[in-house]
């Protein structure tokens, strides 16, 4: 299995020196963030990562070859100079991406078996992708993500609507084809392939049974750090 992390996020509201700190190296629980990650990746069967960062990537490259040991093999994506979006940055991936792959959030901690939406993908062959939800309710945040059985018919943030009862969970299972077709270099949001998926109804939807945690507020890094001090050992 190989995980794909949009890791180029910042934490500004979490730290005053966050613009010079990825979210990927937030301190969190006594490690940074990317090291609880990738010992969930080990866990749920990863044996290759890619991480697509930013311009402060070198500082997560460096921290992660200095503390590699859970049989991973690590890769990198620059986004370069110019600003080009998470989907751009992920599309800039695509060489070293894999036939299929699940794609992932670097200011995010998922309890969960990242190879259950990839199981679920190569189990219907007719589709693209299948998104990890979330049943949120508008609990959390406001919900995104609409569900008719075991698909995602619409992905609309912003929206208020009845039917957006879920979260996007942050596991995504992506075959490489869905990125076929873009340009290299085009600036656009990963959002827009997943609501284009949703319309065409070729976006599955696993359920997942826990939520999730973020880094990117002061609450959610709390949350996250009292959920790792009583389930991690």
């Amino acid at each position: 299995m190989q995980i794909v992390v949009l890791a180029g996020g910042l934490v500004t509201r979490v730290q005053p020196d966050a613009e010079q700190v990825p979210a990927s190296l937030l301190m969190v629980q006594g490690r940074p963030l990317v090291d609880w990650q990738l010992d969930r990746f080990a866990a749920s069967g990863a044996r290759s990562v890619v991480l697509c960062v930013d311009h402060l990537g070198e500082q997560i490259e460096t921290h992660v070859k200095r503390g590699l040991d859970r049989g991973l093999a690590v890769g990198y994506s620059y986004a370069g100079a110019e600003q080009v979006g998470t989907g751009g940055a992920l599309r800039r991936a695509f060489a070293r991406l894999e036939d299929a792959f699940v794609l992932t959030y670097g200011d995010r901690y998922l309890p969960f078996d990242y190879a259950a939406p990839l199981q679920d993908l190569r189990a219907h062959p007719e589709t693209v992708a299948t998104m990890s939800v979330y049943r949120n309710r508008d609990q959390r945040s406001q919900s995104h993500v609409a569900l008719d059985g075991d698909w995602v018919t619409k992905y609309d943030r912003g929206a208020a609507e009845p039917e957006l009862d879920c979260l996007d969970y942050g596991a995504i299972a992506l075959r490489r084809s869905a990125l076929e077709g873009i340009e290299e270099g085009a600036v656009w949001g990963v959002e827009a392939l997943f609501r284009k998926l949703a319309r065409q109804r070729r976006l599955r939807a696993f359920v997942a049974p826990e939520h999730f945690y973020e880094v990117g507020s002061p609450d959610g890094k709390r949350d996250l750090e009292r959920y790792l001090a009583t389930h991690s050992s």
